[in-house]
């Protein structure tokens, strides 16, 4: 479980409270001991607010309050902070997507059907679009609203890359895994480099590359393309050979990625960095990727969908029921178990 207490030495989970102590803004908080290698520890111990002095409650009031679309500096000017203090509490928040993607990553799922999409802000200097690294894939699962993926950069093969071997790790924990895009092919293309098989079919030649069975993409291309010469692109397309003994069970009306384009106007409300009010709107490409992962753990984890009126990690399966704010700022980070 997130929420369990270990040792962090031996990583027990016997342990028994031994006493408690006061804090100056928190009140008193337990010390428990591993009856294993007797080591006395705090309940705060490896977790994000492990050594914080301010309490708990304002520092949740001004994360729910960022996650909510307040800018950095009105957060600090609201809530008469400092610029650094912010920051620090921002950095330690976003290293919970590390475990806690590994946590979902430890669990199995029958089928995924996932929407792949992009989105773009600056970065910087007002650079052209394609010099710009603020392009953002997003990989989400339709049904539960899960976001697998949330990773911006430029937009070239290594962008596209990163989300793609977190795509195969899906894969291989599901037995069915359907992908969708509107019209960027990369997707596909970067897929079957990756996550490809022989198909021998007991006729003589050389076994043809397919994708792994069970692993369908589909792409819908969109906008006019009367301008073309030559053939034109069909509006469906599958862009990669496929596994025969793959369920062929995508309709074409399934094809879109408009769940994921719900997504990008709602992270365009909730993330400063991505309105358009100014010619600039993120300073430097490692603090978007700060605001993502603060968003990337409040969406999955802590905030109900509008749509499923769920938590997304409850809606697939991978919690009981959603977390608190107080319950993802008290987990032991370094003792959730790797992949």
């Amino acid at each position: 479980m997130l929420n369990s207490l270990h040792c962090p030495d031996c990583l027990s989970e016997h342990v028994e409270e031994y006493s408690h102590y006061e804090t100056k803004s928190n009140g008193s908080r337990k010390l428990y001991q591993c009856t294993a290698c007797q080591k006395i520890f705090s309940e705060t111990k490896s977790s994000v607010i492990e050594g914080l002095k301010k309490p708990i409650s304002f520092i949740i009031h001004v994360l729910k309050a960022r996650s909510e679309g307040l800018g950095f500096n009105a957060a600090c000017r609201t809530f008469d902070i400092s610029k650094n203090t912010l920051l620090n509490w921002e950095r330690r928040f976003a290293l919970l997507k590390g475990p806690l993607m590994m946590y979902a990553l430890l669990h199995t799922f029958l089928t995924q059907l996932i929407e792949g999409d992009e989105v773009y802000t600056k970065v910087g200097k007002n650079n052209p679009a394609e010099a710009s690294e603020g392009w953002t894939i997003i990989l989400m699962d339709r049904a539960s609203r899960f976001l697998w993926a949330l990773d911006c950069g430029t937009k070239d093969r290594d962008l596209f890359l990163s989300a793609i071997q977190r795509l195969k790790e899906i894969i291989l924990r599901t037995g069915d895994v359907t992908l969708v895009t509107d019209g960027e092919r990369r997707y596909s293309l970067l897929l079957f480099e990756i996550c490809q098989e022989l198909f021998r079919s007991g006729r003589r030649g050389r076994p043809r590359k397919v994708l792994r069975r069970g692993v369908k993409v589909r792409i819908k291309n969109k906008g006019s393309q009367s301008h073309r010469r030559g053939r034109k692109r069909a509006k469906y397309q599958t862009p990669c050979s496929e596994h025969p003994e793959t369920p062929q069970n995508v309709l074409n009306s399934e094809i879109h990625a408009n769940h994921v384009e719900a997504l990008n106007a709602s992270l365009r409300r909730r993330n400063s960095a991505y309105r358009r009010k100014t010619n600039t709107y993120a300073k430097k490409k490692s603090g978007l990727q700060r605001t993502l992962d603060v968003f990337w753990v409040v969406h999955n984890f802590i905030r109900k969908h509008f749509t499923t009126q769920q938590v997304p990690a409850v809606a697939l399966g991978i919690l009981k029921e959603g977390l608190s704010w107080g319950q993802i700022l008290g987990i032991q980070m370094r003792l959730i178990p790797s992949i």
